[in-house]
């Protein structure tokens, strides 16, 4: 801008907004970086300012404000160090302004073109998937690298979200959509809670506004009406530790809409039946000089005297820290107004690190292993899905599937932490503990209980695995598993499995060695009826061309049939009929169901058949046992 022209009141208003924010970054950077980081930071915002001279945001405020604010939260919320700030003024400049990396890097290095490279959205005439999922994937694969660009993209995305309100209604929603399925969760498992909260219910918000509104009324209301009593236990919990010598941070933290709202629909009650939509947390210094853990259970104890507690109400997250590095430990506790109250015991360093998440690790205290852990184990299977294929929405959906549900800590017998997914079973085990083992996994035993390999896991189950080498992936077992682990073991071993010949109808559900004709569908994929099946008489009479001859012969397949037998009932007849099936004939049941009326036994009997010949001599050899009338396919 010439100088010379007089500025109005605005351009000198906004002026001064934009040196005191920026000065404020400046400010919070100063303490902890080197007059030498301090100059590349003014000069990566001069560079800016200039960039993004022309521009103005929806609001009608000079766009340089927006990439400040990213600086901002970068360097003061996440605590990032100077090339990720720097990216942060400059992670539009590539985007929007005829800057490019090659500008970048000449000024400011490679590492910092390297973030700024993550961040801006690659201009394509033909994306390969969606623009979308094209810029999660390029977002992901940094992650191999260096996670710093990902969480200069969240700094990018809560300044949006803060200031969607200036955008049109469409835009809204899409930008709440991607935030809510990708950005939250992604800050959940970066360890990120504060900014995960602040995300989930910002896009709530703008999702829906109405039902957002009116959670966060119920919210205030009973946060106006609990206060008193609250205060009573909060006083009563600080009166305790005092008499044994302890002081620590008390304070009731209430749930935001969100996670009331998706407590609400997971467990079905309305907000006024609802448990737990608060919680007081315990905070105690990191000065005692005894560990974290013996703390907490001193303080555990201490009120466990005073206040009874809840039976199996403890969850410790310090032994067995969620994979996003989370550590504290609950437990309920009954107020003297008669209801449970849900009680965090956690250090200042604990909820320091659920601030920060993953870069806490630079602090180099206890607790941040299981972060870099996740970090390792993200890049690890990063690298595995992209492996695999292009197909770009499969890949954010395995990504989703592995890394953005909350997780369940379950263990080996012999003590072994095994971290999966919420609503894992058996087979995600199975998978996650040993390939090998998933891929013959028979039957399990949760905490000593016989349990189908289907089963479902929750929290704390001790998980054995029996295997048998005959037993291999079934395609229903898609249906029985939610990690990415489970499922493309499963998906490659069907894969191995050579192509059918054709489909089997599964209305009429032919087995080998019956009378049965074949249609060619306009794919060129053969389906195979009975003769007398409704379906081929229709086909064949509208697209008579399409019938093909099919040998349809028997083989090491088993098909699953039914039969219903009527009989006499009388002494040993159960026992005769199972002896029949398995001893004499050799075939595995899968169920026997038997209904008695007037001395009348229905048996309604499932096994598997090589071939139709096979049930025939079956049906035969039933129907010569004493008292039985008849024998049918169902």
């Amino acid at each position: 801008m010439d100088k010379s022209v007089p500025k109005d009141k605005t351009d000198t208003d906004y002026d001064k907004i934009i040196e005191e924010r920026a000065n404020h970054v400046f400010d919070v950077m100063s303490q902890r970086t080197s007059p030498g980081e301090m100059e590349m930071l003014h000069k990566a915002f001069e560079l800016a300012r200039e960039a993004h001279a022309p521009q103005k945001r929806k609001t009608g405020e000079p766009y340089i404000l927006h990439p400040i604010a990213v600086a901002s939260i970068a360097a003061e919320e996440l605590m990032l160090d100077t090339n990720p700030v720097i990216a942060a003024f400059l992670h539009d400049v590539v985007e929007d302004t005829p800057y490019t990396i090659d500008d970048i890097r000449e000024r400011f290095g490679e590492d910092v073109a390297f973030l700024v490279s993550v961040v801006t959205k690659k201009k394509k005439k033909v994306y390969t998937d969606s623009k979308q999922v094209d810029n999660y994937r390029q977002m992901l694969d940094s992650v191999q690298y260096d996670v710093r660009a990902l969480l200069v993209k969240l700094a990018d995305r809560l300044h949006n979200m803060r200031t969607l309100s200036s955008m049109r209604p469409d835009k809204q929603m899409k930008i709440a959509g991607e935030t809510d399925y990708f950005y939250a969760p992604l800050a959940n498992r970066l360890g990120l809670y504060n900014v995960k909260t602040e995300l989930e219910n910002l896009s709530m918000r703008f999702r829906c506004q109405h039902e957002y509104e009116e959670i966060e009324s119920l919210i205030r209301r009973d946060e106006q009406a609990q206060s008193q009593r609250l205060k009573v236990f909060r006083d009563e919990i600080r009166d305790t530790l005092r008499k044994a010598g302890i002081e620590a941070r008390i304070y009731t933290d209430y749930r935001r809409p969100y996670s009331v709202w998706r407590k609400m629909h997971k467990y079905g009650d309305d907000f006024n039946h609802l448990k737990y939509r608060h919680y007081t947390e315990i905070v105690f210094p990191d000065t005692y000089g005894i560990s974290e853990k013996d703390m907490a259970l001193k303080i555990y104890s201490v009120l466990t005297d005073r206040f009874k507690e809840k039976p199996g109400g403890i969850v410790n997250y310090i032994d067995s820290p969620k994979e996003n590095g989370y550590q504290s430990f609950h437990v309920k506790l009954l107020a003297d107004f008669g209801r449970w109250q849900e009680v965090h015991i956690s250090s200042e360093r604990m909820i320091r690190h659920s601030r920060l998440g993953c870069m806490a690790d630079q602090e180099g205290d206890k607790g941040g292993g299981a972060r870099s852990c996740w970090i390792d184990k993200f890049r690890d299977v990063l690298r595995d899905i992209a492996s695999q294929g292009k197909d770009g929405t499969n890949f954010i959906e395995k990504v989703v599937a592995s890394f953005y549900n909350d997780d369940i800590m379950t263990f080996t017998p012999k003590g072994r932490p095994v971290v999966l997914p919420q609503k894992s079973t058996v087979l995600d085990f199975a998978f996650e503990v040993k390939p090998e083992l998933g891929e013959h996994a028979k039957y399990a035993r949760i905490n000593g209980f016989l349990s189908s390999v289907k089963a479902p896991l929750r929290r704390g189950d001790v998980v054995e695995i029996f295997t048998d080498p005959e037993c291999h992936p079934l395609p229903d077992w898609h249906e029985a598993v939610v990690s990415y682990k489970a499922r493309q073991a499963i998906s490659e071993y069907l894969a191995s499995l050579p192509a059918p010949e054709f489909h089997r109808c599964e209305y009429c559900d032919p087995i080998a060695g019956e009378d049965v004709v074949g249609f060619r569908d306009a794919d060129g994929e053969i389906t195979i009826h009975k003769r007398d099946c409704p379906t081929a008489v229709s086909l064949a009479s509208q697209f008579g061309d399409s019938i093909v001859s099919v040998d349809f012969e028997a083989c090491d397949k088993l098909y699953p049939v039914t039969i219903v037998v009527k009989a006499v009932d009388r002494y040993h007849l159960f026992i005769d009929l199972v002896e029949c099936i398995t001893n004499t004939l050799h075939l595995t049941m899968s169920s026997f169901n038997t209904d008695t009326t007037d001395s009348i036994v229905t048996c309604t009997i499932s096994f598997g058949v090589h071939s139709y010949s096979e049930l025939e001599t079956v049906i035969s050899h039933i129907s010569a046992i004493e008292g039985v009338d008849e024998v049918k396919r169902k």
